[in-house]
C-alpha cells in the first residue's frame, strides 16, 4: 500500500511543491507547526531513518542539502530547525522518511 508521500510523488494527491529533483521533492506541510513548515521527501521509499542502509547515504545527504535550500528560498535567515522523526515515540506518523524544515518563529528547547 502506498503512503501519502508516494501518492504525492506520483501526483495522485495534490500538494504545494516547493522544490523537486530526481532524488526528492519538497512540499509545504498541510498541518504546519510554525509559519514555515516544509517536508523534504526522498522519491525512493525509505520507511524511516532507523532503517536506512549504507547505499542510502547520498539520498540522505541530498535531503539535508535540499532542506537548507528550501530554508534559504523561504527566507529563514534568522534560523530554522530540521527534524527527522523515527518510530511512534519519535512522533513519526507516515512510514516514509522525510525531513521537516521548520522556521519563521523562535524555536524553544527542549522541542517536545
Amino acid at each position: 500500500m502506498s503512503t501519502i508521500f508516494e501518492k504525492i510523488i506520483n501526483r495522485e494527491i495534490p500538494a504545494e511543491i516547493l522544490y523537486e529533483d530526481s532524488v526528492c521533492i519538497a512540499i509545504r506541510d498541510v498541518a504546519p507547526q510554525a509559519p514555515t513548515h516544509a517536508l523534504v521527501i526522498p522519491k525512493k521509499p525509505i520507511p524511516r531513518i532507523g532503517e536506512a542502509q549504507e547505499d542510502d547515504v547520498e539520498t540522505i545527504g541530498r535531503l539535508l542539502l535540499v532542506a537548507a535550500k528550501v530554508a534559504h528560498a523561504e527566507r529563514l535567515d534568522n534560523g530554522f530547525r530540521i527534524v527527522i522523526n523515527n518510530g511512534d515515540h519519535g512522533g513519526e506518523t507516515v512510514p516514509h522518511l522525510h525531513v521537516h524544515v521548520i522556521g519563521g518563529r523562535q524555536m524553544s528547547w527542549p522541542p517536545g
